[in-house]
């Protein structure tokens, strides 16, 4: 694994998840990890899932890496510009950003989002808000870090998505939620390409997230993959000095595993059965 000693990241939404599985490749390559999230020791999260950003910090630890926890509600944003602040303040840069924060999954881990097939119509109100959640805080994180960035003349900033073909239709908030998300990963990208910032929008395939395995025996699990699996592609483009080459792109991670030449926790690299539909 490409090790990034000397490395400063932030992955938000890290309390659990794929947020967690990044976090925790990162700092096993040697980064110091900001673990940013709303779930905390003193404040419990919003959903009922185990996880919190001080049970990720210490999990990178007992892997011999650095990690802080920070309680930060990404959809506050006072409390996001300190949040990078305080890194300026401890540690005077910034290299990769992460942008994994999201609450479009919540309704199915508190049952409100049942049954699964409704329309759009019949959905609550704020099902939109909760899936464009999101697409907000990494708009304004990628604002805080590129300030920093740009200074510098180096840095990465990674949001993770999902491919939504054209011919997909059946939840427009989040099919709108992620197609954003790929187009603010391109956006940004076309304004930060002189300035020494590369920016990526990733798709994981099926991970075994909490939440997935909460609904295990309903799901076909054969080709799914870890959260640490989708970290390890994180860990990669961060360690390669070509990655300019690829700023503004959309990336599978299954591809980039083969690119790279990594695998899963297991020793495999798993490709979603959807991968093939492109």
């Amino acid at each position: 694994m490409q090790m990034l000693n000397d490395r400063v990241v932030v992955v938000t939404g890290a309390s659990r998840g794929i947020g967690k599985g990044i976090a925790l490749s990162l700092g096993t390559a040697g980064a110091t990890v900001y673990v940013t999230g709303r779930s905390s020791a003193d404040q419990p999260g919003a959903v009922p899932l185990p996880g919190t950003v001080d049970e990720t910090a210490s999990e990178i630890k007992q892997r011999g890496g650095v990690g802080i926890p920070v309680r930060c509600d990404h959809r506050n944003d006072a409390e996001t510009e300190q949040l990078f602040e305080r890194i300026m303040d401890e540690r005077g840069r910034l290299d990769v950003l992460v942008n994994n924060a999201w609450a479009g999954y919540e309704g199915l881990h508190d049952g409100s989002d049942f049954p699964l097939d409704q329309k759009f119509w019949q959905r609550r109100l704020d099902y939109w808000d909760v899936n464009l959640f999101g697409l907000r805080t990494a708009y304004v994180a990628s604002v805080c870090a590129s300030r920093i960035m740009v200074k510098q003349r180096n840095g990465l900033i990674v949001c993770i998505s999902h491919r939504i073909r054209p011919d997909q239709f059946g939840s427009p908030a989040y099919h709108i939620a992620k197609t954003a998300t790929d187009r603010l990963a391109a956006e940004m990208a076309h304004d930060l390409r002189d300035e020494g910032v590369a920016t990526v929008s990733i798709y994981p395939g099926l991970v075994r997230t909490e939440g997935i395995m909460k609904y295990a025996e309903y799901i076909d699990l054969s080709h799914s993959e870890s959260p640490e699996y989708v970290g390890r592609a994180v860990v990669a483009l961060a360690g390669d000095p070509d990655i300019h080459g690829k700023t503004g792109q959309h990336l599978w991670g299954c591809d980039l595993a083969r690119e790279y030449n990594f695998t899963d926790i297991d020793g495999s690299q798993p490709v979603p059965d959807w991968r093939a539909a492109g």
